[in-house]
């Protein structure tokens, strides 16, 4: 468990302003930015046990975040 926020500004510093710009202009970027932010909170959610949930499936969120994050970085770095 680590109650880390997770949060893309401060995943990715460097591209804070490029992020704003593509969710503002790219429908399918802003789509993947909600996305993941609605994940990394249900996964903070289940790590500080407000809504707690079993391992396999706090695991399965994890994974999809990772996933999320991995295309978020493909489309800055594009």
């Amino acid at each position: 468990m680590t109650d880390m926020p997770h949060e893309l500004p401060e995943e990715f510093p460097e591209y804070a302003e490029k992020m704003e710009a593509l969710r503002a202009n790219d429908g399918a970027f802003a789509k993947l930015y909600d996305d993941y932010h609605e994940v990394n909170r249900k996964v903070l959610e289940a790590e500080t046990l407000e809504r707690p949930t079993d391992h396999f499936h706090e695991e399965e969120m994890k994974k999809e975040r990772a996933h999320l994050k991995d295309e978020i970085y493909k489309a800055l770095t594009a």
